[in-house]
């Protein structure tokens, strides 16, 4: 019997091809459906979510196809605890959070992890597009981006601590999604052409400000929008609904087009300004995490990005005391958002990350 990996299956594509390379490669391998919230969490009628009784149900029609043991383990709880308690409190305080990136550090690489070790398992896998070596010069373990560049999930990854990347596999680093439906077709499973979800899967209608107001049972305060002398340009709906660089939406008509620059929690004003002033060459970074390296001695080149879906960018890291980071770009970039992850790599080597502080 080979090493046993606990697999979390979510119902899409990705982990159920994962399922198979495993179970082709001699894995003993567990499919696990996590339970992460309950319909009351999220509101009635908002059953479309990537935790849906329906996805949980295509999940073990996989597994029972695989022949391989399903289980589905409630972590609502820890989810709730960490997830949303972080989303919400994050945006309360004027920041915009990263709700995937708290997933995998507190729930599918920690709580989940954890409970694997408990009933002992080697390995928790993943149908993240993403790879993990060992440098055989160093001894660390390293995260890299997945070969399919325009399904790279390494950012939202950038947490994962030396242990945890020692029992994680990623099944589909080396594969482009072409090819995981091509296998999924081939081996007939019954979600080989299902639809990849884009959506966080608290807030499946996108409305992030209702899912806040519904969790704490209070409507976001409306406020003034101001420039940058203080003076009021008209009033917004509610403190949480806008985000640096935001334009569209604020209900203002003037030239030039304004843009929100910062947000004030203890009066609830959204200050607005010009796009030349959402551009910056230097920010801050707390919570670092370093993967490739044990932590710099001094600054160190790299790319960066500040944002999933952006490019990076070439920058110059320098750890600052207390586990932070300062970060100096080549060029300046637009609307660096506090609130969210920095992800810092050399090549295709994640070398590791930090949330966007100021």
């Amino acid at each position: 019997m080979g090493q046993s990996v606990y697999l979390g299956m979510s119902g899409g594509v990705d982990s159920s091809v994962s399922a198979l390379l495993l179970q082709q490669a001699g894995y003993d391998v567990s499919g696990v459906n996590l339970r992460l919230f309950h319909n009351e969490d999220i509101g009635e009628g908002r059953e479309k979510t990537c935790c849906s009784l329906a996805d949980a149900e295509d999940a073990r029609a996989v597994a029972a196809r695989l022949g391989i043991p399903f289980y589905v383990f409630d972590f609502s709880g820890v989810f709730r605890e960490t997830v949303i308690a972080d989303f919400v409190s994050e945006y309360e305080a004027g920041r915009t959070p990263n709700p995937c990136v708290v997933c995998n550090r507190a729930v599918k690489f920690g709580a989940l992890l954890q409970r694997v070790r408990t009933l002992h398992g080697e390995y928790v896998a993943t149908g993240h597009y993403a790879r993990v070596e060992r440098d055989e010069d160093t001894g660390r373990w390293l995260l890299k981006r997945g070969a399919d560049r325009s399904k790279d999930q390494s950012y939202f990854l950038y947490m994962l601590t030396q242990e945890q990347l020692s029992h994680t596999l990623f099944p589909l680093g080396g594969l482009y999604k072409t090819q995981v439906r091509a296998l999924a077709e081939e081996h007939g499973l019954v979600n080989a052409r299902k639809r990849d979800s884009q959506d966080i899967c608290f807030a499946p209608d996108g409305d992030y400000a209702a899912f806040i107001e519904r969790t704490t049972g209070r409507p976001s305060p409306a406020g003034d929008f101001v420039d940058g002398e203080g003076r009021v340009l008209g009033r917004h709906k509610g403190f949480i609904r806008y985000t640096r660089g935001q334009h569209k939406g604020l209900g203002l008509s003037v030239e030039p087009p304004l843009y929100v620059l910062d947000k004030d929690p203890e009066t609830g004003a959204i200050r607005l300004g010009q796009d030349g002033e959402l551009w910056t060459r230097t920010l801050e970074a707390k919570d670092v995490n370093w993967i490739s390296v044990s932590e710099p001695a001094g600054p160190m080149r790299v790319t960066a990005k500040t944002r999933y879906s952006q490019r990076e960018a070439a920058a110059v890291a320098e750890p600052l005391p207390g586990g932070g980071l300062r970060l100096t770009f080549d060029e300046p970039q637009r609307a660096v958002t506090p609130g969210q992850a920095v992800v810092l790599y050399d090549g295709e080597t994640v070398v590791g990350g930090g949330t966007i502080e100021r």
